[in-house]
């Protein structure tokens, strides 16, 4: 026989959080994302100096690295699992990163010293800076074009089993004879003469009772045994006959 295991009931706990968690969660996230923006891009704009742009154009090297950045971890997010461009973009979201966090400590090596731009930047910074806005765009047009193929779930039907009849026997069996209830046996026997009167849905009254053991060849007995002895012990065996309308007083009599 193969036994049960039950486990003990898992106890959980809900916590509200605090107010002031959740608006410095709300509030701090984009908080925090703008100023992270703001630091990095005079970084970034210095980059793009270097590389020849003017110092208006510079600026829209902080916008390019920002909006990559943010389109690509959408792009990945939304993306589903397994749908074409879902490994590009968070190859892009990486790559974004990666390309922010390069800016920083580049432009403030030229910047604290240890590199130097004079006469000129580097060739590699040059060409290196000078090629990530049409990278960019090159990429997110791609995100863009990259279809999202959604596949429709057809339900499958579930195979429908018709419930297995037990065999039919040969022959019914015999249903065992309901047995009669055995007869109540009454410590005083007056009791047997009472009870025939309760078949006809009443509750006997005394001189009824008192006239049906007279009939049986008793002695009349008085009403405080008739009731507090002999009824009591009828309606002791059968509490439901207690219940009963009590007979009126011309049928009691």
């Amino acid at each position: 026989m193969a036994e049960l295991h039950t486990s003990a009931p898992t106890t959980t706990y809900d916590t509200p959080t605090p107010r002031w968690v959740s608006l410095l969660t709300d509030v701090g996230r984009p908080v925090v994302a703008a100023w992270v923006m703001i630091m990095c891009a005079p970084g970034e704009h210095h980059l793009g100096k270097l590389a020849g742009w003017n110092d208006t154009l510079a600026w829209g090297m902080a916008g390019v690295l920002a909006a990559y950045a943010g389109i690509a971890a959408a792009v990945a997010s939304k993306r589903p699992k397994g749908a074409p461009g879902k490994t590009s973009a968070v190859l892009g979201a990486w790559l974004s990163l990666a390309t922010a966090m390069s800016a920083q400590p580049v432009s403030h090596m030229f910047v604290t010293g240890h590199w130097t731009a004079e006469p000129r930047p580097p060739v590699w910074l040059v060409v290196a800076v000078s090629c990530i806005p049409p990278l960019v765009l090159g990429h997110l047009l791609h995100l863009a074009a990259t279809p999202v193929r959604v596949t429709p779930v057809i339900p499958q039907a579930q195979p429908v089993t018709a419930p297995v009849a037990p065999p039919a026997s040969a022959q019914e069996p015999e249903l065992a004879p309901e047995r009669a209830p055995a007869p109540i046996e009454y410590s005083d026997p007056r009791c047997a003469a009472i009870r025939p009167l309760y078949d006809d849905g009443l509750r006997p009254g005394t001189k009824a009772m008192r006239a049906a053991i007279v009939a049986a060849g008793f002695e009349s007995p008085s009403d405080g045994v008739i009731r507090g002895q002999l009824r009591a012990e009828i309606e002791q065996h059968e509490p439901h006959l207690a219940q009963l309308p009590p007979a009126p007083v011309a049928i009691s009599a």
